[in-house]
């Protein structure tokens, strides 16, 4: 299993001016070693919507490379945005979904996802929905490896990563968190957003 700590490091390796959308259990572990102004944490707003918001910016920025860091409990939330993505008639080339897959619903406690079992497969999933680029990960030196590659294929892409079991307090923007997309409302961060995005 992967530390998701590393692999968002890793992840944060590869950035040069991408979009970077976080959500649920990736949005404080990104802040701690993020502070790019095109970093947007889809909390305080409806819960499992970051893959669908991030498909908006890819259509309306296609120059620009959008990345999502979503749960899978947040996935299966939305799980239609996966059909969505590969119905257009042009889906984007720009797109990069990583799927953090721990099988639990992280910030509320743990509980464990209803597909939190051995039988359920994201790839399987993804491929299911139309992705033609596919991939998963449970060992730090494949993903390591493989980023680059990746990071510079055409998209939409979907990449499951295998996490172990962490214990992420729920990303609250008014809750003391130190990391400056957390200290303001999700309607100041979407416009600041908007705003870096239009230079």
């Amino acid at each position: 299993m992967l530390n998701k700590e590393k692999c968002l490091q890793l992840i944060a390796n590869q950035r040069t001016d991408e979009v970077i959308v976080t959500t649920m259990g990736t949005t404080v572990p990104w802040g701690k070693i993020s502070t790019h102004p095109l970093d947007y944490a889809s909390v305080g707003s409806a819960m499992g919507h970051a893959a669908d918001f991030a498909l908006g910016i890819a259509l309306a920025k296609p120059d620009k490379r959008v990345i999502v860091l979503n749960g899978d409990g947040s996935m299966l939330m939305c799980l239609g945005t996966l059909a969505t993505i590969t119905a257009l008639n042009t889906p984007p080339p720009n797109y990069l979904l990583f799927v953090c897959d721990n099988g639990t619903y992280e910030v509320t406690g743990n509980q464990p996802v209803p597909a939190g079992n051995s039988s359920f497969s994201w790839t399987t999933i993804a491929r299911g929905a139309g992705f033609e680029r596919v991939y998963e990960f449970d060992d730090l030196h494949a993903l390591d490896a493989a980023l680059p590659k990746i990071w510079n294929e055409t998209g939409p892409i979907f990449v499951n990563l295998k996490i172990s079991q962490a214990y992420e307090p729920p990303p609250d923007r008014w809750g003391g968190f130190p990391y400056p997309y957390l200290q303001e409302s999700i309607a100041e961060s979407t416009h600041k957003l908007k705003q870096a995005l239009a230079r």
